[in-house]
């Protein structure tokens, strides 16, 4: 070592020791890899072995879902070739309700294009703070909203708006990953905004939309253009049509109408295909 001490110059040693820090962290990173790909296969899925998640919600291995390293901004589970990607927290509510939000992505403009049912139900799933939620309250005079949500600290904000509004047309409901927990035949319009390429169970998810949808019912997606790079929005949390037509399309849903007046999103309504009900497992 004094040998080599006496013979390689400071910057020269200090070049040795971060090649050798290099090395090491290829190693480091190459064996978290591999274990990462290990505990997806014994565990099935990149559900957590201790989650609560049942087998049945894991989707009993639906053929079209496959896993991979997840990338910075998805869940390593793809569905048809598309990576979902991770839930937005609560702590996302502020950019949910941030005041430019309008004129960014003319949410009247939608609001708009939503018919008025008289008497009808519409379910809001992702609901988040109840953005949309609560101005949907126009659209079914003498009905009912309902404002779907997983995540317990969104379930209160949601139930706290209700209350300081006074209102008595949206009711709040706590969903799962898998299930909206809407009674069958029940629903006349699914509204989801910036949410479906989220769902941690999208098959499993629209064949429960499928069975509380009247048969008259219908989906309506709002997501961002994933064909457009000059959205500003992370590839993960953006959606083709095409995407979207096949996704739905396995799920026994077609496509009725396709919007093009927002200025960064989709406006894509879905109808049930007539005689087709998807199998517990496609």
């Amino acid at each position: 070592m004094e040998w080599l001490t006496q013979r390689v110059g400071a910057p020269v040693r200090v070049t040795l020791v971060k090649k050798v820090f290099h090395s090491l962290k290829s190693i480091a990173i190459a064996m978290y890899n591999c274990l990462f790909v290990i505990s997806m296969m014994l565990c099935g899925s990149f559900v957590q072995c201790t989650s609560q998640t049942t087998p049945s919600a894991m989707g009993n291995n639906n053929k079209h879902y496959t896993y991979k390293i997840p990338s910075a901004d998805g869940i390593g589970k793809q569905y048809f070739g598309r990576e979902i990607s991770q839930v937005m927290g609560a702590g996302g509510a502020g950019w949910l309700e941030r005041t430019e939000r309008d004129k960014e992505e003319n949410t009247r403009l939608t609001l708009d294009n939503i018919p008025v049912m008289p008497g009808g139900v519409i379910a809001d799933i992702g609901a988040g703070t109840g953005y949309y939620s609560f101005k949907l309250v126009d659209k079914v005079p003498g009905g009912k909203v309902l404002a779907v949500e997983i995540q317990d600290e969104l379930i209160a904000y949601l139930r706290n708006r209700k209350t300081a509004l006074k209102d008595t047309v949206v009711k709040v409901i706590k969903g799962t990953e898998n299930n909206p927990n809407l009674p069958d035949h029940s629903v006349d319009l699914v509204l989801m905004v910036d949410v479906y390429h989220e769902l941690e169970f999208p098959a499993e998810m629209l064949q429960a939309i499928h069975r509380c949808l009247t048969p008259g019912g219908k989906i309506l997606l709002i997501e961002y253009r994933g064909e457009d790079p000059s959205v500003p929005i992370k590839p993960l949390h953006k959606t083709t049509v095409k995407q979207l037509n096949q996704e739905m399309g396995a799920n026994g849903f077609q496509l009725s109408f396709k919007g093009d007046f927002l200025p960064l999103q989709h406006f894509v309504m879905y109808e049930k295909i007539k005689g087709a009900f998807p199998p517990a497992n496609l």
